[in-house]
């Protein structure tokens, strides 16, 4: 019996001896860098020299969106995700010393990865990190390794009915136009963008839209909001060169949609294989916020996607 006990301890072991040990480089760190005079909020974590992994967050989010991503991510990669001037713990400074359109989100981000050292990265895009990181890309598409779009819309068909009355204000950007936008940023609102098309709303964190939402209550976020509701045509107005990008280059490109999405429809993620025939599409049964439901399952998309990559 002694015998068959020590044969025993001697595998656990050898069992815990095999399983491997969470690396210090692989937990995500809080930081701040100071780029085009604004303090920007990042979250940070892999191994410095592998390949790079730039998160982009949207509209109604912020890094908070990533938390979970980013731990599988760093076990190959380095990743970096800043919250955008306006939204999360990145400084938001005054309207009248700061344009916010996306021209100028881009500028800040741009001059973030430079600060980073991410010379070449792929870059995870996500509703207002999709204008933003394309922007990167047409500025430097030397720099673009690939792109993960994750409901991420580039192309007309993939504006729902949603957009209406933000279309409206673009062309009648009159005070009673931008005001009615304003119920946007309310509690209710963001809470239903967050749940809306979500099978399963018990599995929405509660912290995901509050955080949020506490965004949208600092004084002053409201206008910053309208300002750049009001600049998202700039965006639209930049579909063709993005499609272009997309012809030209051919970048590696992986769409992972939540096919429920009140904002961007399935056929703006089909729509990339037009200009780009080789990009990956994958479709899941929820909304907007894909990761909220999928982190697993889109992370996995995610890995198996940048491991065919040369690095």
């Amino acid at each position: 019996m002694r015998i068959f006990a020590l044969a025993a301890a001697a595998l656990a072991a050898g069992l815990m001896l095999a399983a491997p040990a969470a690396r210090a480089d692989e937990r995500t760190h809080y930081r701040t860098a100071e780029v085009g005079g604004v303090k920007v909020f990042y979250r940070e974590a892999g191994q410095k020299g592998a390949p790079k992994v730039l998160l982009l967050h949207g509209w109604g989010a912020s890094s908070f969106m990533f938390r979970n991503l980013i731990p599988e991510l760093a076990k190959t990669y380095h990743v970096v995700a800043p919250d955008l001037p306006g939204f999360g713990l990145t400084e938001a400074p005054p309207r009248g010393s700061f344009k916010y359109d996306f021209d100028h989100l881009a500028d800040v981000i741009d001059s973030f990865t430079e600060a980073k050292g991410f010379d070449r990265y792929a870059v995870y895009i996500f509703d207002y990190g999709a204008p933003t990181g394309l922007r990167l890309a047409l500025r430097h598409p030397e720099r673009i390794t690939a792109i993960i779009s994750q409901n991420g819309n580039a192309y007309e068909e993939g504006l729902s009915t949603g957009w209406t009355p933000i279309r409206k204000y673009w062309s009648d950007p009159s005070d009673e136009n931008r005001n009615a936008l304003r119920g946007f940023m309310t509690l209710q609102t963001n809470k239903w963008q967050y749940e809306e098309g979500v099978p399963d709303k018990s599995l929405i964190e509660p912290e995901a839209y509050l955080s949020s939402q506490a965004g949208f209550d600092k004084p002053g976020n409201l206008d910053i909001q309208l300002d750049l509701f009001g600049d998202y045509k700039s965006n639209v107005a930049l579909y063709p060169k993005f499609q272009a990008y997309f012809r030209e280059r051919k970048p590696p490109l992986l769409a992972v949609w939540g096919k429920n999405d009140p904002f961007f429809l399935p056929a703006g993620a089909e729509a990339f294989k037009r200009d780009n025939p080789n990009a990956e599409v994958r479709f899941f049964d929820t909304g907007h916020f894909a990761l909220e439901t999928h982190n697993a399952e889109i992370a996995a998309a995610i890995m198996a996607f940048l491991g065919k990559l040369p690095r």
